[in-house]
């Protein structure tokens, strides 16, 4: 019988219907969990649901297809990782509400003066910081205009703002998007922005893509939200941009690398705003519902010779 195993951490609301879309395919599924599985339970198996430890794979020539619970899949994108010929599909479309909705909480922290104020309350300090801004009529730049970043654009605009979406490719713009370019036309569109939001995945087209010389087309006035992956920005550069005001403030849920090591100078910078990378994972519990759905839809599309959702190309790590 052909063998899928989920590590995924599911309630049983969600095992049924994993199972349920198993047994349509005449499948059998094995459940396990990112700190049971094993290399061997990888390598006997044929499809696997869940980031499972990418070394699990290097000999797992049984292995036709993974679907990551992820929208990023730079760590099995590398030569050598899965064997010849695997199926890469990711979860593209799980994280739009959860990603989005810690961007916007940050964006109207920062620029309301909240993690001044939040600071102050852990010195017992009463003091006022004076004047705030809003995101009624502020320019904001969301680069990565994917799934997350037109939920964070429709957010911001029905509070009023004025959004410009950047993508690699050209797509049919949508209304919440009061502009669309393309990644070439990022340098001239900086200068313009109030709120700075990157979701740029890791490649090797995104290292270190925000460089100082990127920070110091910004506004002195911007602020900087990087929710997508920590190598995307020069971090050295970053901290140089906040610590002499370059730009106002940032806020980035990823770093490189990850846990952030405690000697960090980020830690200290009172204009950033500093979270362990947990604006995805599974905290909103529609995160998961979304993966399993993505994941039932492709344990059918794989079994009937369908065209896999969110399949990813290898060269570029993006979807294809």
């Amino acid at each position: 019988m052909k063998q899928i195993l989920s590590v995924l951490p599911i309630n049983e609301n969600q095992k049924k219907q994993l199972q349920q879309a198993a047994k349509k395919v005449n499948a059998n599924i094995v459940f396990s969990s990112y700190e049971n599985v094993t290399e061997a339970d990888v390598q006997n198996s044929g499809c696997v649901i869940g980031n499972a430890n990418p070394d699990f794979f290097q000999n797992a020539t049984k292995v036709k297809w993974l679907q990551t619970n992820s929208a990023g899949t730079d760590q099995y994108i590398a030569k050598g990782i899965l064997p010849e010929g695997t199926i890469l599909t990711n979860a593209t479309g799980a994280y739009g509400t959860a990603v989005s909705e810690h961007m916007l909480a940050t964006t109207l922290m920062i620029i309301k003066n909240l993690h001044l104020y939040r600071d102050n309350q852990n010195k017992s300090s009463w003091k006022k910081f004076g004047s705030v801004s809003s995101l009624k009529d502020a320019t904001v730049l969301i680069i990565g205009a994917g799934d997350i970043g037109l939920h964070y654009a429709k957010l911001v605009k029905l509070l009023g703002s004025y959004t410009i979406g950047v993508r690699r490719r050209a797509f049919t713009k949508p209304a919440f998007l009061d502009e669309l370019h393309l990644s070439d036309e990022i340098d001239n569109l900086l200068p313009r922005a109030d709120i700075v939001a990157s979701i740029l995945p890791g490649t090797v087209d995104t290292e270190k893509f925000f460089t100082a010389r990127r920070f110091s087309l910004m506004k002195k006035s911007a602020v900087f939200l990087n929710t997508g992956r920590g190598s995307a920005v020069d971090q050295d550069a970053l901290y140089y941009a906040l610590k002499n005001h370059v730009i106002a403030a940032a806020s980035i849920d990823v770093t490189t690398p990850e846990p952030l090591p405690a000697s960090s100078p980020l830690w200290s910078l009172p204009n950033l705003v500093l979270t362990p990378h947990i604006s995805g994972g599974f905290h909103l519990n529609e995160t998961m519902d979304n993966i399993v759905n993505i994941a039932c839809q492709n344990i059918d599309n794989f079994f009937n010779n369908k065209t896999m959702i969110n399949e990813v190309d290898f060269t570029t790590g993006y979807r294809k």
